[in-house]
């Protein structure tokens, strides 16, 4: 059994026999992926047999028997295997993941370990794949090598640039990579192509190599028509006795161990170690306190980091920044790629991670999204300006499709803090969380409702306002739980009370409480929110209370296309301020349904 060192190849080739197991080795990995593809994909998994081979069995250093061990370099392609940390879904998101592997490895870890991106050639047509080269660039990640799989063939037919391998390697160039062109199914040069990569230094490496789709399977190599496709039966063992013949030896190659140099750290149970410094009646905007409350936390635990798409001004994430500048990644306007770096931090459990937006600018990665809820990761995503409330800003700024996207989410918990005090609780909540986490802030300012001493909990809502005469039960979240306890004192000069619920969390809905509170008020339940019907705070509760007899929901959320003005004005028009919970209650009662 060949054996590697414990340290990185010290020759850019190794020697002869070292060579022909690769070579044998990637002709068994042709074999296991033509057996296990049968109904499925065994074309592309020919084309990159050679470079996995390669990667996994000299290049790389990592332990087999611990997959999760911080040290090992990283592979990322599109396969769910143990060593993967996450799934890229079709067409690959990696790329964007592999760089926040490397910036976390380079920056934070400042540790050895080296992060390998496998890419199949259909995707140099995605946007986000540009946004990715461009932030390693910028970055001068030189631990990142990323290998194009040039095997001219998409899903469905040729590609744009074929096997032109010269034009991919003036793109990258131009993105300021270091960049080599080799012969994909040649070991030696795939060996020598990496060694480069290690010595190059303040620039990531991008390897273009020349592939044949369905490499070693006669009369289908190279052909178009078969991505996806099993191979028939009745060649399946006439194939592999062919490709069997070609292997020359028995051996297996063992991949060198890692440099043991990764910091060792604990991100669990953090805690508020001091309450929220926040006096009731406070002013203060739910976005800036998400930005204080990071801040903060960024003091309790030195592996919390945060992530913003040039928006921290509007965010507040800028206050993080200032106070732990190292530990702050600009991403620039690029939500994809923000998604993918950020979910390269958070794998392994390397970091505490935190991305912001404006809400709105969250649709444009709901792919990535969903491709990280898939890989289970633990990252939370913070989207600012939501709502009609911000005003003169526009609709173009306006998120009022947020809380919809991110109700589909499996897993995904979502905190729609209405002030201060309770913005910060959902930050430290969301800490600790495992999976997706997204937090809801907003534009205007509000006054603090709840003291320092109020405790919160996720899928637990708060009881606001409540007597024993109370008609109806009115459930608000951010901004409009303000209009709900002003409408509550309007109506209460007229000698009419109400119950004024915060959801604080709508994923998990506190449907217990919900459904009790609206029995204690004869059955009758508003919901007001700052966001389109659809997947809204309104369809929640009514899917919470679906099974209950004697429960009505009457929803105020906003419709149509929406304008810009000051927020009184806007949140007036369209029908989701005090006034319309005032109105709407009176419409309650004077249909005499009390």
């Amino acid at each position: 059994m060949a054996e590697g060192s414990s340290s990185r190849a010290e020759t850019p080739v190794p020697d002869a026999e070292t060579l022909q197991v690769l070579r044998d080795m990637a002709n068994r990995l042709r074999i296991r992926a033509i057996r296990a593809t049968c109904a499925g994909h065994p074309t592309s998994s020919s084309s990159a047999a050679e470079i996995t081979s390669v990667l996994l069995y000299h290049t790389m250093r990592y332990l087999q028997d611990e997959p999760e061990n911080p040290d090992n370099d990283r592979l990322i392609l599109s396969k769910r295997l143990p060593f993967m940390d996450m799934v890229p879904g079709w067409l690959e998101q990696g790329l964007g993941a592999a760089c926040g592997m490397a910036y976390m490895g380079k920056y934070f870890d400042k540790a050895s370990y080296r992060v390998y991106c496998l890419m199949g050639i259909s995707e140099a047509s995605e946007g986000y794949v540009w946004e990715a080269l461009a932030f390693a660039s910028h970055y001068n990640l030189d631990n990142l090598v990323v290998i194009f799989d040039v095997n001219r063939l998409g899903p469905s037919s040729a590609l744009p640039l074929e096997q032109c391998t010269a034009l991919y390697k003036m793109r990258c160039e131009a993105f300021g990579w270091n960049t080599y062109i080799v012969d994909g199914h040649d070991v030696e040069a795939l060996c020598q192509a990496f060694w480069q990569a290690t010595q190059v230094k303040n620039k990531p490496t991008a390897v273009v190599a020349k592939t044949f789709k369905s490499r070693g399977i006669p009369n289908i190599e190279s052909l178009e028509n078969w991505h996806g496709k099993p191979m028939p039966k009745e060649r399946v063992e006439a194939i592999i006795e062919l490709i069997e013949s070609q292997i020359e030896t028995n051996q297996d190659l063992v991949p060198k161990p890692p440099v043991a140099d990764s910091p060792r750290f604990n991100i669990e149970e953090v805690i508020m170690t001091i309450p929220p410094a926040y006096n009731i009646g406070d002013k203060v905007t739910t976005r800036k306190a998400y930005g204080l409350a990071l801040a903060k936390l960024g003091h309790v635990n030195n592996r919390v980091i945060a992530l913003d798409s040039d928006a921290k001004n509007s965010t507040c994430s800028v206050i993080f920044q200032k106070e732990h500048p190292e530990r702050f990644v600009e991403c620039f306007v690029a939500e994809q790629n923000m998604v993918g770096v950020a979910l390269g931090c958070a794998v392994r459990g390397r970091a505490i991670t935190f991305a912001s937006t404006f809400a709105a600018f969250w649709a444009r990665a709901f792919d990535q999204i969903r491709m990280a809820a898939i890989s289970e990761t633990n990252v939370t995503l913070v989207g600012s300006h939501c709502g009609v409330s911000v005003g003169e800003d526009g609709p173009l700024k306006m998120a009022l499709e947020d809380l919809a996207m991110f109700r589909v989410i499996p897993n995904c918990t979502i905190f729609y803090p209405s002030d201060a005090v309770s913005t910060e609780h959902a930050v430290y909540l969301a800490a600790n969380i495992k999976g997706m986490c997204y937090i809801r802030t907003s534009y205007p300012e509000t006054s603090v409702i709840y003291s320092s001493e109020d405790r919160f909990e996720v899928g637990q809502a708060k009881v606001v306002r409540q007597s024993a005469d109370d008609k109806v039960t009115v459930i608000g979240a951010g901004v409009t739980l303000h209009e709900a306890l002003e409408a509550a004192d309007e109506l209460s000069k007229e000698g009419i009370a109400i119950r004024v619920i915060d959801l604080f969390t709508i994923k998990p809905l506190d449907a217990a409480t919900i459904i009790s509170n609206a029995h204690e008020t004869g059955g009758h339940v508003v919901t007001v929110e700052d966001h389109y019907k659809e997947g809204g705070i309104g369809e929640a509760v009514c899917a919470a209370v679906s099974m209950e007899p004697g429960i009505l929901v009457y929803q105020l959320s906003v419709s149509g296309i929406t304008s810009s003005g000051p927020p009184s004005k806007i949140l007036d028009k369209f029908g989701i301020n005090a006034h319309c919970i005032v109105a709407t209650v009176h419409s309650i009662i004077m249909n005499q349904i009390i």
